[in-house]
């Protein structure tokens, strides 16, 4: 046989017997339903809500008046809505409203904040007062329950830094969504636990002058860079900003869990975690940050399975705490078994507790 007969031949067998790449699933697109309100992802233009007050306009008790137009807010002390529902609406911004609707979750230590509406300033405005008083009142875990369509891009980073600053724990259960500007704001949790559709298109620029498609992305250029900016900064990939521009404002790209987790939306702040185990080696040393990250790989490996009793989990966390030596005498407060009750319980969002 020729050479370059036989050459053809194995170049052809080799191609026959290389095994094809995996197909990817398509992404899901869907439309917005006819007379539905969206918040959609909107840029520039007028916010329905004046601007929220900078936060050391907070520091006193003389704040601002400002009226919660974009949605609804409630205040629970408890984590489990299938059991408490959303808590007491929340309608009262000034300082005596906020601290008087938190004042009970004093004793639980733990607050959680329903809202369900659109990102405006007024939003803004709604986390940093109850950020602010529940630091006056000692409230150490604070948890954000959002149903969102959307709102204004602008407004989302200023409150995704606000949440940024104050440490939530954001929340969108399995009855909710997290569409649009929306997930500027799911960006910027220290922990995200997400059981509800979240989904993404393209921004609106409101008044725009454009006529043209250059003209038209002259304008949404330094917004979408600031965009990207703040996703770094939050942990969150860049990504998001190019594939939102992709998506017609009209219809939503669902993102799948496992981009979620991929485009860092979803599970711990990949930013707070770095800053947070710095903080903590500085002030307890690497043999207790060592120590501590086995225990939590053994907690997930051996306690925290579906199914099992809360007397179980905390029986089983504090018998690893005594052998990875917890609670640690030379850093007590940073010991794992001090914050496990309250964090690690934490569940996916599916049964009421996040």
């Amino acid at each position: 046989m020729p050479k370059q007969i036989l050459l053809f031949v194995l170049i052809a067998c080799l191609g026959a017997c290389q095994k094809k790449a995996p197909v990817e699933a398509p992404a899901t697109i869907i439309d917005i339903p006819e007379n539905t309100e969206q918040g959609g992802a909107l840029s520039g233009g007028s916010t329905p809500a004046p601007v929220a007050p900078k936060t050391d306009v907070l520091e006193g008790t003389d704040w601002p008046v400002i009226e919660l137009a974009s949605g609804e807010a409630f205040i629970s002390c408890d984590l489990d809505y299938a059991a408490s529902g959303d808590g007491e609406p929340l309608v009262d911004l000034s300082y005596t409203g906020v601290t008087t609707a938190l004042e009970p979750c004093q004793e639980a230590g733990v607050l959680r904040l329903r809202y369900e509406g659109k990102i405006g300033a007024d939003f803004t405005a709604l986390v940093e007062r109850v950020a602010n008083a529940a630091k006056r009142l000692h409230i150490g875990r604070h948890v954000l329950d959002l149903d969102s369509s959307g709102g204004h891009v602008e407004d989302a980073m200023k409150a995704g830094d606000a949440i940024g600053a104050s440490q939530w724990t954001l929340w969108v259960r399995e009855d909710a969504i997290c569409h649009s500007a929306c997930v500027l704001i799911l960006a910027a949790g220290d922990s995200r636990q997400v059981a509800g559709k979240v989904g993404i298109h393209r921004m609106i620029r409101v008044d725009s002058t454009a006529t043209t498609r250059t003209e038209l992305s002259q304008e949404l250029r330094e917004v979408y860079a600031q965009m990207k900016e703040y996703l770094e900064r939050n942990g969150a990939s860049v990504a998001v900003a190019d594939l939102m521009m992709t998506v017609p404002n009209r219809k939503l790209r669902l993102l799948a869990e496992e981009e979620l987790q991929e485009y860092g939306l979803d599970g711990a702040n990949a930013v707070q975690d770095d800053l947070e185990r710095i903080q903590l080696t500085r002030k307890c040393g690497e043999d207790f940050v060592r120590r501590k990250d086995d225990f939590s790989r053994s907690y997930d490996r051996e306690c925290a399975q579906p199914g099992k009793a809360l007397e179980e989990v905390d029986q089983c966390a504090a018998e690893l705490g005594q052998e990875f030596g917890f609670p640690d005498a030379s850093c007590p407060g940073e010991s794992p078994l001090s914050w496990q009750a309250d964090t690690m319980r934490g569940g996916s969002g599916q049964a009421g507790t996040p």
